[in-house]
């Protein structure tokens, strides 16, 4: 393929121990429950080649990181696989959860596994090992070697035969599950990583001009960086929302404590002089909202962003949680005019119906704009179905960051570590 990685039409399975990475991170709801299956069903196709071909199957996966609320165990997760393999691929199988990762016992389990078996490891962000950072990392390299002689990749790879990285959703961290195992197996991208990264690929070649990017939602270190490799590559807008938007406002506006707070929280308040720089140098190309809905004694209250001042009393406690009306009106016409539009496009704390209208305007206007589309992102997905707009985009991708990287023209670690293995 394009990115000169092994698939799965290289190895036979048969009989084989097989560790696949999935990308099984999803919304839960209040019950603490999945709200959204997507992600699973997503990795439907590899799943059901390897129990078509006797592999015993090991899954590792992430449910959100430490410090969140949603930050939690996979039991859940066990469960809600068994059902989508009952009830998508006719395999009345059990996905036999294991809470720890690599000790002995897993080791053991995994040792006396049969042909079709299938055991999901707990959390690997449990992994301390898996979210740490490298001095390197800060400099944007990913030290694979290091990553690779970690407890984890070590232990596991003793009693695993071959490696699938199907977790398109992750390619652009530089975590050990997702880039230190290739150093050690053989390995391959799983169906649903080959499928993304073919349309990507297929995007990227010759953008129709002119090309915009939506950018928007929480993870807004990821996002200020795919803007910069955006403007860098030639993409014409950058339109921005959400937390990514509250940031770039921080840079030339008083935005209040309440929405510094939020920036605070997410250990983002270096972002906010990243941001000011870029849109220094592309000023012309970066669009902020023009006005902002603050939540105002519970109520959804619009304000022109050129009155986000300290004296403005509805900024100073009132947190900013979605774009306001010109914004969207402005926003609407740059995609109605826009031939390519990538977007991760969550402008708000969607959550709440009084504040979910932004993200709702904006995906709608590219779902009916001409231009080719791509979206990107877990929430963004599920706002975009719960729209009914799947069948009006042109690819709903399972990755958010990583559908943007490979867009803006970043090497994702993933790809580069899969170049290694097989």
């Amino acid at each position: 393929m394009a990115y000169e990685i092994k698939t799965m039409d290289d190895f036979d399975f048969r009989g084989k121990t097989v560790l696949v990475r999935l990308d099984l991170n999803s919304p839960i709801d209040e019950n603490r429950e999945i709200a959204d299956d997507r992600r699973f069903l997503s990795h439907v196709p590899t799943l059901k080649e390897l129990i078509e071909n006797n592999a015993k199957i090991v899954v590792i996966a992430h449910q959100s990181r430490p410090g969140k609320e949603d930050f939690t165990t996979m039991v859940r997760h066990a469960k809600k696989l068994s059902g989508i393999l009952k009830e998508k691929a006719n395999y009345n199988l059990e996905v036999r959860y294991e809470e720890t990762l690599f000790g002995t016992y897993a080791r053991e389990t995994i040792k006396n596994m049969n042909n079709k078996e299938i055991l999901m490891l707990e959390n690997v962000r449990f992994d301390s090992e898996e979210i740490y950072n490298y001095p390197e990392e800060a400099r944007g390299e990913c030290p694979y070697a290091k990553k690779a002689d970690t407890h984890l990749v070590r232990k596991l790879s003793r009693v695993i035969d071959i490696y699938i990285n199907d977790a398109f959703g992750t390619a652009h961290r530089c975590q050990p599950s997702v880039v230190g195992f290739p150093q050690k197996l053989p390995s391959c991208a799983g169906r649903l990583m080959e499928k993304e990264l073919k349309i990507l690929n297929e995007v990227i070649k010759k953008p129709e001009k002119p090309v915009t990017f939506v950018l928007g939602g929480a993870k807004a270190d990821d996002s200020i960086e795919v803007a910069e490799r955006a403007l860098e590559n030639g993409a014409d807008r950058i339109l921005v929302g959400g937390l990514v938007g509250n940031i770039f406002l921080a840079s030339r506006f008083w935005i209040g404590d309440a929405s510094i707070k939020i920036i605070k929280e997410n250990k983002m308040t270096d972002q906010i002089d990243i941001a000011g720089e870029l849109f220094k140098r592309h000023r012309d190309r970066i669009v902020m909202p023009l006005d902002v809905a603050v939540k105002s004694c519970g109520k959804r209250v619009v304000i022109d962003v050129e009155k986000l001042t300290v004296d403005e009393p509805k900024t100073k406690d009132c947190p900013i949680f979605d774009i306001g009306e010109k914004t969207v009106a402005e926003y609407k016409n740059i995609i109605k005019n826009s031939k390519t539009v990538l977007a991760n496009a969550v402008m708000g704390l969607v959550e709440k119906e009084n504040f979910a209208y932004g993200t709702n305007e904006i995906l709608t206007a590219i779902a009916d704009s001409d231009a080719f589309s791509v979206l990107g992102g877990g929430s963004t997905v599920a706002v975009a179905r719960k729209l009914g707009l799947e069948g009006k985009v042109d690819w709903m991708s399972t990755g958010g960051g990583a559908s943007m990287e490979v867009l803006a023209g970043k090497k994702l670690p993933a790809i580069e570590a899969l170049k290694i293995g097989g």
